[in-house]
């Protein structure tokens, strides 16, 4: 049954497990969940395991830090963190799962699909191993979500295929993934079938997916097929490894293979506005007018319910704010908001979803082309008057005052839009610049535009390339309109 929820993931390392030193008081064991109680959140979701080892004591599969050298703080702190519990008679995922139901709030525990640990040795394709194409390591796999299903008081379980490639191996070797699509498939029916073994109310399927259709199928993942057949309650679209917050993740066609079933489809809200992969830039967190953009967007496209993670830590009055507002789509309504397009990164290689930027303007060739930028936007600012600020950002490298040119937005010109210009960044201002164009006479309108930029000329001796970094749409609401006095 489709169902809206409000998700927070804890991957039990980063801002837990790594952190609290030993003994671990409850308070501390408690502090995932307690950290977004009282907010928005209704749904807690821990990521029980790493490629070499799960964060509970399994009796299937291996335990983090077992028979291995700790090799450095991070590493140890977890094990014996666990292990403080474990000797007081706790065991340290259920600690964890009654605290979530004392807070009222479902437990749903993930699970890496390339991570086997306890497996066996060279399992792994990165090992030499076939992964979850050997019967018996695909039996071990079953054996540790079902364990996580049935013996622990989960409410379900979520299978995380997106880890791959940038945070897991994959769970089959490289060059076979379309080929054992099938045996993946059967593999999620068996989950399936699992899961109504389960006293009461069977356990909850969800699935970490790609944002595309192409992604999973290049990953031998039926997605539809699922669906289709009701083997999963829930889908989460992301790509792992650039975590930054994307308001115009494609993710439509899945809202609507999932429209006339039983399949929920929640949106990821990545953390970050920037990271460390861009030259001299460093990493910010979202803000809370990111965080109601992306939101909204992802609501008009049609989704069951958000799901966050990784935020600023620890969760401040800010973050508890931001969590409490996702959950409720009518108080994103007239506060402002902050769009950002997503821009290519190396890290992710060839297993990513296009983006738009940057855009490159060689003056040798693209002289007089239009080039376009497509952006979606949830609110119509054309008709609110208490819309006081609308203001579209770009960010050029090497842009000089003598370069020209023509800027329009869905098919109107900006030529007489006021404007102004700052530095692209504080520590090098010489390199690029930012300029900030006011569109309330000219406004976005709701849902697709497009943006269109021509280069018609660029000084003769400066051949090098103009380079459109940054495009971002910031919209503010302020108590009254402003209208002339006279």
């Amino acid at each position: 049954m489709k169902r809206k929820r409000t998700i927070y993931f804890n991957d039990a390392r980063h801002y837990y497990l790594f952190v609290h030193e030993p003994p671990m008081r409850l308070e501390d064991a408690w502090g995932p969940v307690d950290e977004v109680a009282g907010t928005g959140i209704d749904t807690f979701v821990y990521g029980v395991s790493r490629d070499d080892g799960l964060f509970y004591p399994s009796r299937i599969g291996k335990r983090f830090g077992d028979g291995e050298p700790l090799t450095m703080s991070a590493y140890w702190r977890v094990w014996h963190n666990m292990q403080s519990l474990i000797d007081r008679g706790l065991d340290p995922l259920t600690v964890l799962i009654e605290r979530a139901h004392e807070q009222g709030m479902e437990f749903i525990a993930s699970q890496r699909m390339g991570a086997f640990p306890g497996a066996g040795q060279n399992v792994a394709q990165r090992d030499g191993g076939q992964g979850m194409a050997d019967d018996a390591v695909r039996d071990h796999q079953f054996g540790v979500l079902r364990e996580l299903a049935l013996d622990y008081p989960t409410d379900g379980i979520e299978l995380d295929f997106a880890a791959a490639p940038m945070g897991t191996d994959w769970w089959v070797p490289t060059a076979d993934l379309q080929r054992h699509a099938p045996m993946m498939t059967d593999f999620m029916r068996r989950v399936r079938s699992m899961a109504h073994e389960k006293t009461g109310t069977p356990a909850l399927i969800g699935a970490r997916v790609y944002p595309t259709r192409e992604l999973n199928a290049a990953s031998g993942l039926e997605v539809e097929i699922w669906i289709e057949e009701g083997l999963v309650d829930y889908v989460v679209p992301l790509v792992y490894g650039y975590m930054t917050l994307d308001p115009n993740m494609p993710i439509q066609w899945l809202v609507d293979a999932a429209a006339d079933t039983e399949t929920s489809v929640y949106a990821m809200l990545q953390p970050y506005y920037s990271e460390e992969n861009r030259p001299l830039t460093q990493r910010i967190y979202a803000s809370a007018a990111m965080y109601r953009a992306a939101a909204s967007n992802a609501w008009k496209v049609g989704v069951d319910g958000l799901y966050a993670w990784f935020m600023h830590w620890p969760l401040g009055s800010g973050e508890r704010s931001i969590l409490t507002e996702l959950a409720h789509p009518e108080q994103l309504a007239r506060k402002d908001r902050h769009y950002v397009l997503r821009r290519e990164v190396e890290a992710t290689g060839d297993h990513d979803y296009p983006a738009q930027l940057p855009l490159a303007f060689d003056p040798a060739s693209d002289l007089g082309k239009p080039r376009q930028i497509h952006f979606t936007i949830a609110e119509s600012v054309a008709d609110e008057p208490n819309a006081t600020k609308v203001n579209l950002r770009l960010a050029f490298t090497d842009l000089v005052a003598a370069d020209r040119l023509a800027l329009s937005l869905n098919g109107q010109s900006l030529a007489d839009v006021p404007l102004r210009r700052w530095p692209m960044r504080e520590i090098d201002p010489y390199s690029g610049q930012w300029v900030e164009l006011d569109l309330r006479s000219i406004p976005p309108t709701c849902g697709q535009n497009v943006l269109e930029v021509t280069l018609l000329e660029r000084p003769s001796d400066l051949p090098g390339t103009l380079i459109l970094e940054d495009v971002e749409l910031l919209i503010g609401y302020d108590t009254y309109a402003d209208t002339p006095l006279g």
